[in-house]
């Protein structure tokens, strides 16, 4: 019997028992779960904040107000003057911007058709300027509020009756942020 021959059987049991043991210290390439704690809530991807993460403040439980309506004031025919219901409308409007201190206002004075390009110009901001004195008497802070004349030039209503006329003379409010 040549000399490997003998011994193969011994090699091939010894090959055998050495994979074995590989495979039993160093496993199947799974590794076990690591045991839980029952003391920490589980951890989902839906979770926003980690404990690194510093927390959202609370939020107020009044928003603040991001919209502010502020009413327009309408004008007699020719006329700066403010009428009753304009100087009513114009307390609502001052407390509103009372409360909002942060708010500046562009005044926009508006004419109907009526009347030259340059004599409408002159009279909406006449309009607009009236508008701001009111609202200062009232303790609204004069470099909030700025005035611009349009005239004639932006109609809210069209027509040529007085009920389109009535409508377009007026001080138009515009939040500006």
């Amino acid at each position: 019997m040549p000399y490997g021959t003998k011994h193969a059987g011994f090699w091939l049991v010894a090959v055998t028992f050495a994979t074995l043991g590989v495979v039993f210290t160093t496993g199947c390439g799974k590794k076990p779960k690591p045991a839980t704690d029952v003391t920490k809530p589980p951890t989902t991807q839906t979770q926003t904040q980690t404990p690194e993460q510093p927390k959202e403040p609370p939020k107020p439980s009044v928003e603040p107000q991001t919209e502010m309506m502020l009413e327009d004031v309408y004008f007699d025919y020719d006329k700066s003057n403010l009428r009753d219901d304009a100087r009513t409308t114009l307390e609502r409007d001052a407390q509103m911007l009372s409360k909002s201190t942060g708010v500046r206002v562009l005044l926009e004075g508006h004419c109907d058709e009526r009347g030259t390009v340059e004599y409408n110009l002159a009279l909406g901001d006449r309009r607009a300027q009236s508008v701001k004195a009111y609202l200062v008497q009232f303790g609204i802070d004069a470099g909030r509020l700025s005035t611009i004349s349009y005239g004639e030039e932006r109609p809210f209503a069209q027509g040529s009756d007085d009920s389109a006329w009535s409508q377009n003379r007026r001080v138009h409010f515009v939040i500006q942020k």
